[in-house]
């Protein structure tokens, strides 16, 4: 069985592609061109830490006075989860791992990827959690075996009191009770509530080896009981050619106007990785939103290779665009792009 990374550097990918709809043309407010090149949190090349290889999948959001960031780090075992700080969105501090792998446990055994915690909709929103029942809530996904992204992931959900002790449920969503499109295994989730509906979006492989990636979305009134849209996959990968051919994946889904976007990264034919976006009126029609949010750089860049998994977040009339930057100088780890330019 090869690992995602592999695929990525692959150029093996079969299957049907899906038909796609005349496309939009990327809101003005939307756009991200200008880039902080330079990593924000890289592999901490420390051995034994959580992150010695790479920091990957940002969550930023804003609690108190300040701002924080959960990410994945990955050490060559397998994912945990660890939280980072900053005042400014550019300085940011290690406060070390909050979600641990559990030798004990049958789900978090080898990974504990935590992706997302339940916040405020709005995309130009202060970007501020929200408790459920007094606690903090949060979404996360484990393969279940050792390595990199071994073996076909689950979802579920854990709860927090303080952001740095977490309580994990079972899952709930496990790729065998989908559909054909998402039985390889379950990616990234992000969850919202929207007029006390649960949403989960999540993006999801077709089988095990040369697969594709799209996204679909589950819903729940309790948190209990999980409902795949019969819609799903909603978010499909597009024609032969297209910048998500193979991949649509890791969705970030925000309050938007009158409706929703979904920030989410496409793999075309060129096999590079890119942020790309999506608008949707009600959280299952999407329509696709033509050109790139967050290209790869130039050769010896930080993302020369990659520049994908949106998180976004609104700050003093500027919108933040936090994803994922992979070269093979820097390694894997979080970058920044904003809609002004930079004065630091």
């Amino acid at each position: 069985m090869i690992s995602r990374r592999e695929f990525l550097a692959s150029v093996l990918a079969v299957g049907p592609s899906a038909m796609a709809a005349h496309p939009l043309a990327i809101p003005d407010d939307l756009k991200t061109p200008y880039k902080l090149e330079k990593l924000l949190i890289g592999p901490s090349k420390e051995p034994g830490s959580f992150d010695e290889k790479g920091a990957d999948v940002p969550f930023v959001f804003r609690h108190g006075r300040r701002f924080y960031m959960t990410y994945v780090g990955f050490d060559g075992i397998g994912y945990q989860t660890g939280l980072a700080s900053s005042h400014d969105l550019i300085h940011w501090q290690r406060e070390g791992v909050i979600l641990k792998r559990d030798a004990s446990s049958p789900i978090i055994r080898y990974n504990a990827a935590l992706t997302w915690i339940l916040r405020e909709n709005n995309v130009f929103g202060a970007g501020k959690l929200k408790r459920v029942r007094g606690r903090y809530l949060g979404v996360y996904h484990a393969y279940p075996k050792p390595g990199y992204e071994a073996g076909p992931a689950v979802i579920g959900l854990c709860w927090s009191h303080n952001l740095r002790n977490w309580e994990i449920e079972p899952p709930c969503l496990r790729p065998v009770d989908g559909a054909e499109w998402e039985r390889g295994g379950l990616y990234k989730a992000c969850i919202l509530e929207e007029r006390g509906l649960y949403h989960i979006f999540y993006n999801a492989k077709n089988r095990p080896v040369h697969w594709r990636e799209q996204t679909g979305v589950a819903t729940s009134r309790d948190l209990k009981t999980w409902t795949r849209n019969p819609a799903n996959p909603i978010l499909r990968n597009g024609p032969p050619g297209s910048d998500d051919e193979y991949f649509a994946s890791d969705p970030c889904v925000l309050k938007y106007r009158k409706g929703w976007a979904v920030f989410y990264y496409g793999l075309g034919p060129k096999f590079i990785a890119r942020d790309l976006l999506a608008l949707s009126p009600d959280l299952v029609k999407v329509r696709k939103c033509a050109g790139v949010l967050i290209d790869v750089g130039p050769k010896g860049s930080i993302d020369s290779m990659f520049a994908h998994k949106p998180s976004i977040i609104f700050h003093r009339g500027a919108l933040f665009h936090f994803y994922c930057a992979v070269s093979k100088e820097f390694g894997r780890g979080i970058s920044v792009a904003a809609s002004r330019p930079w004065n630091i």
